[in-house]
């Protein structure tokens, strides 16, 4: 196949033109709309386009997205949006949070990238913020652009301090699509059309069953299968707003300790106040050996993970060679000064509280709407903004998240529960939105209601 270089330079000429228009025209909208299908569907992803049913069908023209503010966000043709998705967790702060975006705006005109090669201060500024945030004696952080890098970081962490392979997870947690990280997720959807994957030993439990954890430990243990370390989510955000019983993690943080496994905590979701806690282990005051922590982090406008540990576990990544963990991208001056912003917003404004106190507010009055329509919903499960509407089956769900995109609010379903929609807003929404939502979601269950009779 021939290339045409100079078509693709006047494409992308003309593109940097309308990235650069404050508005466009309605003729012009729609011609970014049929643009942007046809692009997915020839050159990202057809099967991602048709899957998003909920948003392609839910009007006279597919919606793209085009700016936000708080947790409104518009699409090209100006119809506004409750975003009750949050970008899965990426969104706490909301779109655009204006301090984000100034402290990010200054730090580009100063310098986006950092040499590699001498000391970069941001890195070491986020580091030492971590450090003073996260539970227990964690020091030492490690920088990436994405939720599965942390986990991959983690598991070598891990591997590289207690010189064992295997790795004990729970069914259907979810921790990222690399092959390390997948190897530990707990559907079998995205790991059996792979093949083979990480070669040390992984064990699967079910979530929330410290027993099966304790078992699996003793089994290793009796027949010499050295394990590394425990891997799982505070609370399963994939598979729905899942939140374990309150013995899980006080029983399976004794039982680490006492077969000398690391405990790894992903709160790439759960992490920077989603649950009502500023770590989702805080609910339990369990400190892990290890914790992951990435899409808030960035404030909602730069990616950003880090994988962070003690300064005893931390050892073999900095003798006898520093260079062993290592990205070119990662962490860098733009990412680092979005995450110091997002991390100062955080605390200034108590995130944590409101999400918990919007959670209290929420969950009560999903559960009643659900009581109301019990051939629709199975329950209700999550805490503060991280939460899970179950229901009867995948198309019933499906149903609701269209209704509600025609009624202007963005849900989605989960990667690990096809029964799930979540409601994940930003940690700034309104009450009044808040109650907006609530009676468009009780206006879509209507009519399902009425359309099964």
């Amino acid at each position: 196949m021939t290339k045409n270089l100079d078509e693709a330079l006047d494409y992308s000429q003309r593109w940097i033109g309308v990235i650069h228009k404050t508005r466009v025209s309605e003729d012009e909208a729609k011609a970014i709309i049929d643009e942007s299908k046809y692009n997915f569907a020839e050159h990202f992803n057809k099967g991602w386009l048709e899957y998003r049913k909920s948003v392609t069908e839910a009007g006279d023209w597919a919606a793209v997205e085009w700016t936000g503010n708080g947790a409104i966000f518009c699409d090209i043709l100006g119809r506004e949006y409750i975003d009750c998705l949050g970008g899965y967790g990426l969104m706490d702060l909301g779109w655009s949070h204006p301090d984000v975006i100034k402290t990010v705006r200054a730090q580009l005109e100063r310098t986006p990238m950092p040499s590699q090669e001498l000391i970069d201060p941001l890195r070491g500024v986020l580091a030492r913020l971590l450090a003073q945030i996260t539970p227990g004696d964690i020091k030492y952080s490690w920088f990436c652009a994405s939720g599965t890098e942390t986990i991959e970081a983690a598991l070598k962490i891990a591997k590289l301090y207690t010189h064992h392979n295997g790795f004990i997870v729970a069914v259907n947690g979810f921790h990222g699509k690399t092959m390390g990280s997948l190897s530990m997720l707990g559907k079998a959807d995205y790991r059996q059309p792979v093949g083979t994957l990480y070669g040390g030993p992984v064990y699967h439990v079910p979530f929330g069953d410290a027993e099966a954890v304790e078992r699996q430990l003793e089994i290793c243990a009796k027949v010499g299968i050295d394990i590394a370390a425990c891997l799982f989510e505070p609370i399963q955000g994939e598979a729905g707003g899942i939140v374990p019983p309150d013995d899980f993690w006080p029983r399976v943080r004794e039982a680490t300790k006492h077969y000398g496994v690391l405990l790894i905590a992903d709160e790439v979701q759960t992490g920077m106040g989603r649950t009502g806690k500023l770590w989702g282990l805080d609910h339990w005051k369990i400190t892990p050996d290890i914790l992951a922590v990435a899409k808030s982090l960035g404030g909602g406008v730069m990616p950003i993970g880090a994988a962070c540990s003690t300064e005893e576990i931390w050892q073999p990544m900095m003798y006898p060679n520093p260079f062993i963990q290592t990205t070119t991208t990662g962490g860098g001056a733009l990412a680092c000064s979005a995450a110091i912003a997002a991390i100062n917003v955080t605390l200034r404004d108590r995130l944590w509280e409101q999400a918990a106190a919007k959670g209290e507010y929420l969950i009560p009055k999903l559960e009643a709407l659900a009581a109301k329509y019990p051939q629709i919903f199975t329950g209700i499960t999550g805490r503060g903004l991280l939460i899970g509407m179950h229901f009867h089956d995948a198309e019933v769900g499906y149903k609701v998240a269209a209704g509600l995109f025609k009624r202007g609010v963005l849900v989605a379903g989960t990667l690990t529960s096809a029964h799930t929609i979540r409601i994940e807003p930003p940690l700034i929404i309104s009450y009044e939105q808040i109650d907006a939502v609530l009676n468009r979601l009780e206006d879509v269950l209507m009519e399902i209601s009425q359309a099964a009779n």
